[in-house]
């Protein structure tokens, strides 16, 4: 079965956990954006514990715009404060030096749209991590979509899931284990056993 997936910046666990376990996934481009969504945000686990990063964006909710149009605010040099804020979280992880030269191109190239940043964050994600994977794009959007599984829901901030299986996390001494964050927590923590990890959860 196919699924549709909203295009997130380093999607979490909850996202690669529904595109592994489906034959062909869809990104969903042709919606209005939402803001208090994952689109602009991922979360990553720091010293402190959970910790968001967020990629500025100049949208008023005045106007309603779609996903596609919405332009990332460059004024703030965002890309090096969420380099370093991974630097912080993750140098000491064991596949960090392995994954963030590759990661790179995302915090060097200056996006116009979030939509572009957010679809090459996953297309650098599936080459590095080399899962074999399918993908196609919405060309309309389906309130109710047809013949495939309806994952977007997953991109709200408030959805949680805690039923992920354990790994071992920087901080888990100080802070226990916690699930779901963005991909890259399982990345740097688990490299080439992510593929393996990922197809043996459940949504």
């Amino acid at each position: 079965m196919d699924c549709l997936i909203l295009p997130t910046y380093f999607p979490n666990i909850a996202h690669f956990v529904a595109m592994v376990n489906t034959d062909l996934v869809y990104f969903e481009v042709c919606d209005n954006y939402q803001k208090q969504s994952l689109r602009n945000r991922t979360e990553i686990y720091g010293a402190n514990g959970k910790m968001a990063l967020t990629v500025p964006v100049s949208y008023s909710q005045k106007n309603r715009q779609l996903y596609k149009d919405v332009k990332i605010a460059n004024d703030d040099n965002w890309q090096l404060q969420h380099l370093k804020s991974l630097q912080s979280a993750y140098s000491m992880s064991p596949f960090f030096e392995y994954y963030i030269d590759d990661l790179m191109p995302l915090f060097e190239r200056q996006f116009t749209y979030i939509l572009d940043l957010n679809l090459k964050c996953f297309e650098i994600l599936i080459e590095h991590m080399q899962i074999d994977m399918s993908t196609s794009k919405t060309e309309v959007f389906e309130k109710i979509p047809n013949n495939k599984i309806d994952h977007r829901f997953i991109a709200n901030r408030n959805y949680e899931i805690t039923s992920f299986d354990y790994y071992t996390q920087v901080f888990t001494e100080k802070h226990g284990f916690i699930s779901n964050l963005s991909i890259l927590d399982l990345l740097f923590n688990e490299g080439p056993n992510t593929e393996l990890y990922l197809k043996q959860q459940k949504l």
